[in-house]
């Protein structure tokens, strides 16, 4: 008798073959504990349902088959079918501890506690906002596995109340995805914000869809004939081992885009992107060269993301060139190694290098360290979330990477001015801060800074205190608040001057 596999068990197949896929170590015992997770928490969840009417395993299957594809290892897999289970069950931390083992009851423990506290009232808002920066501290899979739990329940938003629907897409295009960028995680980022778009901005997001129908078209066939002849010349230079393909830019950012260039599309060159995987850092220039031999590049375009990684640690060169018929084309060069970095963050750090799964690169740990400082000064919950507006401007927007004169990188908020720059390096340098010159040229204070600017401030000896009309210029929260501290001085300074001047006159 022939055995059919349920609808369940295929979806449990799917993400074995991810997995044997991503990991090439990935063996029968690893095979084994996926199965016995799945049984698991299948039992666990068996009756429940989903405001869909699905059973409610179908989302640890989806959460962990989001996981596979953003290629994690097994034991975050596990974790991500398991994860509903002390929640949403009778069964407890401890059983899953036995069965599974103490580092996969770390993980669901840490989602649990990010579960508990729903998002009803400001007060329990705040208080999970606050486990979360906790949570990406301590295991960052834990909140890795909250993203992609995120993205089955936006898949699913239509089935929620409208105002649940609006609250939940609002939280994940304002805090997860900003969140989910910074660790480098652009493909979690761009499902985030898409699936969230149409709720949070219905109409804007009906509009984007109507006026790039027809162009995602036209330049399909544009890359579609640029792809074949440079598949010709990589033949003719002997450039082996190349992969082309195309990346359609997330409707979202096409919509922010579209904002700064007066919603003009002809103006938007990277619509559709034409994406080239070389083997080495090596082939990234070669062909680079070879493209703008083939078509003519536009000036200002040519962005090396190699020499000078993003501060999320993206990497790769982009170009725009004229193809024969006159259109703008652009195009990514990058090695598979950098590929997965910039889809995959954290999950590519740790199948390229030998730390363990939970640990952070130091570059991500150093922000999440400054986030958990802030929120260690705010005890109040209504200050927290008055505060977490100015945070987020901060930490949660796109970044820029600036560089002092001596090759130092200083990460900042786009659109950041030279003064912001200047509290970054020192406090007496901000308010010291008499000019600036960026890339050899003098500049205004309040001019926007942006990616590979070499900056060099020039201080006064004699200045002691900053301008009041710089809080009107800078744009993060460390110089306005440095800022704010210095005039406070100076105002007690000033105080302690007249009153001194005055007791000696009487």
């Amino acid at each position: 008798m022939l055995y059919h596999m349920t609808n369940h068990e295929e979806k449990l197949a799917a993400i074995i073959l991810n997995l044997k896929k991503f990991n090439p170590d990935f063996d029968v015992e690893q095979e084994s504990l996926l199965r016995k997770a799945f049984e698991f928490a299948q039992q666990a969840h068996a009756g429940q349902k989903r405001l869909s009417g699905e059973d409610y395993i179908v989302h640890s299957l989806a959460t962990a088959k989001i996981l596979s594809e953003m290629h994690f290892d097994p034991v975050t897999v596990t974790a991500g079918i398991l994860h509903d289970v002390p929640e949403d069950t009778e069964i407890e931390l401890e059983e899953i501890k036995r069965i599974f083992g103490k580092e996969i009851a770390g993980i669901v423990r840490g989602i649990t506690k990010l579960s508990k506290v729903k998002y009803r009232g400001m007060e329990r808002y705040a208080e999970n906002l606050r486990k979360m920066f906790v949570a990406m501290a301590t295991d960052i899979r834990t909140v890795v596995i909250k993203f992609c739990d995120r993205i089955h329940n936006l898949q699913t938003l239509q089935h929620q109340p409208p105002h649940k629907a609006l609250r939940i897409a609002k939280e994940s295009m304002e805090i997860y995805a900003p969140i989910a960028n910074r660790l480098g995680l652009g493909e979690v980022k761009g499902k985030l914000e898409d699936l969230a778009f149409p709720y949070v901005y219905p109409q804007e997001h009906a509009w984007v869809k109507s006026v790039t129908k027809d162009m995602f078209k036209h330049k399909e066939k544009v890359i579609d004939k640029a792809k074949k002849t440079l598949i010709k010349s990589l033949r003719e230079e002997n450039i082996t081992d190349v992969i082309i393909n195309s990346r359609v830019k997330n409707l979202y950012s096409l919509y922010l885009k579209l904002m700064t260039h007066d919603k003009n599309l002809d103006r938007i060159y990277d619509l559709i992107a034409m994406r080239i995987i070389v083997k080495d850092i090596k082939d990234c220039y070669a062909v680079l060269g070879l493209v703008h031999t083939l078509w003519t590049p536009l000036k200002g375009r040519i962005k090396d993301y190699i020499a000078q990684p993003k501060p999320n640690n993206y990497q790769s060169l982009h170009t725009s060139v004229f193809t024969d018929e006159g259109e703008v084309l652009e195009i990514q060069i990058r090695t598979q190694e950098m590929h997965d970095y910039a889809e995959y963050g954290i999950a590519a750090h740790w199948q390229y290098s030998e730390k363990r799964a939970g640990t952070l690169p130091d570059s991500y740990r150093e922000w999440i360290n400054n986030l958990l400082d802030w929120q260690k000064e705010i005890a109040d919950s209504n200050q927290y979330l008055e505060n977490l507006q100015k945070v987020r401007l901060d930490f949660f927007r796109n970044r820029i990477f600036v560089f002092t004169p001596k090759g130092d990188v200083i990460d900042l908020p786009e659109d950041a001015t030279p003064i912001d720059f200047a509290y970054h390096i020192h406090t007496d340098v901000g308010n010291r801060c008499s000019g600036a010159i960026i890339n050899n040229n003098q500049a205004s204070l309040s001019q926007p800074l942006k990616s590979g600017d070499i900056v060099t401030i020039i201080t006064n000896d004699a200045r002691s205190w900053p301008n009041p009309d710089w809080l009107q210029i800078v744009k993060t929260t460390l110089a306005r608040e440095k800022i704010k501290e210095a005039l406070r001085k100076q105002h007690n300074a000033l105080s302690n001057k007249l009153r001194n001047k005055f007791n000696r006159l009487f």
